[in-house]
């Protein structure tokens, strides 16, 4: 099922887009939370730390093979949207030969080092082990993440967001019995959840891609369809790269976040990643709506609707602005209880996570507006600011992380990420600022043109 994005009310469009898409992330984050909460609930606080000390490090992968992909589907939808059925299909076809060395590559950089990149984080030696056999198993699963989200992103590309809800939905409930079966059943510890969340995601791939094959004609590949040059691979790259980058330069900063935490002990350490948690499903709606003006604004820049992309974005920016407002004032109010959901009775941790959830909560109108704008400049195929914001995002989210936590403490490190979404912000409202104008100077054109 493909819908088109180009015709219809925005503000219509982009709720019935992102909808399924939220509940499709809300699963998404619930396969990946599963972890922590039943290795929390069931191997202690030790070894939630452990699960929790290989987040950044896994984001720092797995972070560009979800850009990396978001940005091949970029091509796929702005050809979708100028009714190119053709070029949907050679660009479904490059999108898999980058996947295939994109996953190559990424094992090979990750796996032989993944032991001494704990040890140079100064990953306490309690959780060290757990750690190692959580993120090991992970790597090897990298092409499992490539083929998931590749052809998850390239369904969302033709205007399908709900299939891939299904799907997650289908995954979100073998990773939860899984974990439990090797968690509880065979004892596998910390690798056995591991083993869960790969296993889970490549039940959603291979689901994903036998719907494609059987119920999507536009993205049936056909011989000719493999014949391309390096030119088609040189478009996607120049798009697909800088995302990926632009992602793991984020999640450079949450290493070295993870690094300044580290030091502060396990506890501390437990309480952020059961924060982190609960702050991942909060802002979901508003990654949700910023992955949506991805495909919305693409799709309506090929088939050249450039005033729908300016109201497309105020719209969205309403809606998604006013539900971070909620989710904040919420944060502030029953923070103690939703981090005590996740800690159980260790009072110290839960009070550190409280804390992590207000002064994270009181930023989100910013990441709302940094979500919408960062993407929509996207979907234009622009991939130098929002790479320029990444770096900003580094700088900011690097220095609150290694000054702040000396005269704040825990605290400190909680105003890392605000600080990063404010820095970001600055080059990335900048941009969209004058990009807007060059679009009502181009619907103008095309408004005389028309008549």
């Amino acid at each position: 099922m493909t819908k088109n994005l180009t015709v219809g009310n925005p503000a219509l469009l982009i709720v019935s887009f992102t909808v399924p898409l939220l509940i499709g992330n809300l699963f998404q984050q619930f396969y990946n939370m599963a972890d922590t909460f039943i290795v929390g609930r069931t191997l202690g606080v030790t070894a939630l730390a452990a699960v929790g000390s290989t987040g950044s490090l896994m984001f720092l992968i797995l972070g560009f093979v979800m850009g990396f992909t978001s940005g091949t589907a970029i091509i796929t939808a702005q050809r979708f949207g100028a009714s190119d059925a053709a070029g949907v299909r050679r660009s479904f076809a490059a999108s898999i030969v980058l996947g295939v060395l994109v996953s190559v590559f990424l094992m090979a950089a990750s796996i032989p080092f993944a032991r001494e990149i704990l040890l140079l984080m100064r990953t306490p030696e309690e959780i060290a082990d757990g750690a190692y056999d959580y993120m090991i198993v992970i790597f090897w699963g990298i092409p499992v993440a490539v083929l998931f989200n590749l052809l998850s992103n390239v369904m969302r590309a033709v205007g399908d967001s709900r299939t891939p809800l299904v799907f997650l939905v289908i995954a979100c409930v073998i990773n939860i019995i899984l974990d439990y079966v090797f968690i509880l059943v065979f004892h596998t510890g910390t690798e056995g959840a591991a083993y869960a969340t790969v296993i889970a995601q490549f039940a959603s791939g291979i689901l994903c891609l036998v719907y494609v094959m059987k119920k999507m004609p536009i993205l049936r590949l056909r011989r000719e369809d493999w014949r391309f040059g390096w030119k088609e691979l040189e478009v996607h790259a120049a798009v697909a790269l800088p995302m990926g980058f632009q992602m793991s330069i984020i999640a450079i900063g949450t290493v070295i976040v993870q690094f300044a935490l580290n030091v502060l002990g396990t506890t501390a350490v437990a309480a952020f990643t059961a924060a982190l948690k609960i702050d991942q499903i909060a802002t979901l709606p508003m990654s949700s709506f910023g992955v949506t003006m991805t495909t919305y604004t693409a799709q309506n820049y090929g088939a050249r609707r450039y005033g729908r992309i300016k109201s497309g974005v105020l719209q969205c920016a309403l809606i998604s602005g006013s539900f971070s407002v909620f989710m904040g004032i919420l944060f502030v109010f029953s923070g103690r209880f939703l981090a005590s959901l996740f800690i159980g009775a260790d009072e110290k941790a839960v009070d550190l996570a409280r804390v992590y959830l207000i002064i994270n909560g009181s930023f989100y109108v910013v990441l709302a507006l940094l979500f919408i704008f960062r993407q929509t400049l996207q979907g234009l195929g622009d991939s130098l600011v929002p790479t320029l914001a990444g770096v900003m995002e580094l700088v900011m989210r690097s220095a609150a992380a290694l000054f702040l936590p000396g005269p704040f403490g825990f605290a400190g490190i909680c105003f890392a990420s605000p600080l990063a979404w404010l820095g970001a912000c600055v080059p990335l409202g900048a941009a969209f600022f004058f990009t807007s104008r060059k679009l009502h100077r181009k619907a103008l054109a095309e408004h005389r043109q028309a008549s």
